[in-house]
């Protein structure tokens, strides 16, 4: 895999959010030191791709599928979707430095081969994806933006959804966990216009999570607050 840029340089798209925490511990800065630039996937950022050539995921991940996880937070998630299916290649883009450094480690701890990292906004990334690439994508416990007037800074919306139903398979699945009622509210309204149909049947699709789910830190810190977290698959048609 190529190396990316320098996440402290990278162009942010006017970004909204976090891009760095408190201080790294000494092994984190190792992890990026020594690891980031082998996992990282590029040319991605405008500033060394500006035509947006679209990215070569055959010579990525070779035949496997490839799916993407929008915002990893700390990659517990994604490092167990990876292990448990290796026949998979597994994009995750996270712009948060400190999530980065922490799915380093868990990479390590689990020798997970089949994942590649991109420290930056989702919107660089879409731009390289080749449309109908990917076959899966995971928006988990995203920034609920709680202010309404932040509201359209929200994933779910025609910037970000327009983009990613490009670059899905018709038949890929969506899911999204959060445990905002009002993003559930938000997402149930605009993820149909983009070419998703919501799955759920009865209350229990959308209660209780998936088979293969494992519970992450922020729905731990959700259900710690008294927070209800509602699970919802969309699929692209």
């Amino acid at each position: 895999m190529t190396a990316g840029n320098d996440p402290e340089g990278a162009p942010w798209r006017n970004f909204h959010g976090r891009l760095k925490g408190k201080a790294l511990r000494p092994n984190q800065e190792a992890w990026l030191d020594q690891d980031l630039g082998r996992l990282s996937l590029g040319p991605v950022d405008p500033d060394v791709n500006p035509e947006r050539k679209p990215m070569d995921l055959k010579g990525v991940f070779g035949d496997r599928e490839v799916w993407l996880e929008i915002g990893f937070g700390g990659g517990e998630h994604m490092v167990h979707q990876a292990v448990s299916n290796p026949e998979v290649g597994i994009i995750g883009c996270e712009p948060y430095i400190n999530g980065v450094a922490m799915l380093l480690g868990k990479i390590r701890a689990a020798n997970a081969q089949n994942i590649g990292v991109y420290p930056g906004d989702v919107r660089n990334m879409f731009d390289v994806l080749p449309e109908g690439s990917i076959s899966r994508a995971f928006l988990l416990y995203p920034d609920p933006w709680p202010k309404k007037r932040h509201h359209k800074r929200r994933f779910v919306t025609g910037d970000h959804l327009g983009p990613l139903s490009n670059c899905l398979k018709k038949g890929a699945i969506f899911r999204i966990a959060t445990d905002i009622p009002d993003y559930v509210r938000q997402a149930l309204q605009e993820v149909p216009r983009f070419g998703f149909e919501w799955l759920a049947e009865g209350p229990r699709d959308w209660r209780a999570p998936w088979d293969d789910w494992i519970s992450t830190r922020y729905e731990k810190k959700a259900l710690r607050e008294g927070r209800v977290p509602h699970y919802l698959t969309f699929r692209r048609v």
